[in-house]
């Protein structure tokens, strides 16, 4: 099941937008919290990154075994980089290069790319086009929910109030693109969020306490709902 975010009625949205409303202040106060406290996510606002997608494009050989040629992943262990958040895939790539951020299959990977390489293969992931793949129904009504609206008893804000309704993310924020992303993959960061296995920076940080309060059964089903959003 592919999900159109742009089929929603106009009813289902002014109820949505109250919740997302809602949400994003929760999420504004706790990014305000980790600035106060020392935390590094959203101290300053970062302009995007605007590297060289041409010259990205031929830096990124040695990518396509795990994501892909053009970063639409075939594998659910590996997510797809086609149309990520520029800013985003820069962040990401330089904690891994630095060792902040610990994936043993990229372990020196990265340390031939200088600080413009890395800014060149960013632009051009974000340039590709992402295919969305087709959600399974079984669970999507779930994943919907927590997206949406969230879990009001146990204190889950809907994560479209950072990734967007549609799952494009936030480039400013630095928030990432979620929609079309591979189930397994989203199943896995939540889980080392929930573990406290992923902590590079201040928006991980942010996602380790939301995970935590997340059970497996709505983990899998928001993950089933993003691969499929557009």
């Amino acid at each position: 099941m592919v999900y159109n975010s742009g089929s929603l009625s106009p009813q289902y949205r002014t109820k949505m937008t109250k919740k997302l409303i809602i949400s994003a202040l929760f999420v504004f106060g706790v990014s305000m919290l980790q600035a106060a406290s020392g935390g590094n996510g959203h101290s300053e606002a970062k302009a995007p990154v605007r590297g060289d997608a041409i010259a990205g494009s031929s830096l990124v050989a040695v990518c396509a075994g795990c994501h892909g040629a053009d970063g639409n992943s075939l594998v659910g262990q590996w997510p797809t980089l086609a149309g990520q958040r520029e800013s985003y895939l820069y962040e990401q790539l330089e904690h891994i290069q630095k060792g902040e951020r610990m994936i043993p299959s990229m372990m020196g990977i990265l340390d031939p790319y200088d600080e413009e390489d890395l800014r060149n293969i960013s632009a051009f992931y974000a340039a590709q086009i992402t295919k969305v793949g087709q959600a399974d129904k079984t669970n999507i009504a779930l994943g919907e929910k927590i997206y949406r609206a969230g879990n009001k008893e146990s204190a889950v804000p809907a994560c479209a109030a950072c990734h967007g309704p549609n799952g494009r993310g936030l480039e400013l924020a630095e928030y990432p693109m979620l929609g079309g992303q591979k189930a397994e993959y989203v199943v896995t960061s939540l889980i080392a969020y929930q573990n406290g296995q992923r902590g590079d920076d201040g928006h991980a940080l942010i996602m380790q306490g939301i995970a935590s309060r997340l059970t497996n059964e709505e983990i899998r089903a928001v993950a089933n709902y993003v691969s499929g959003l557009y």
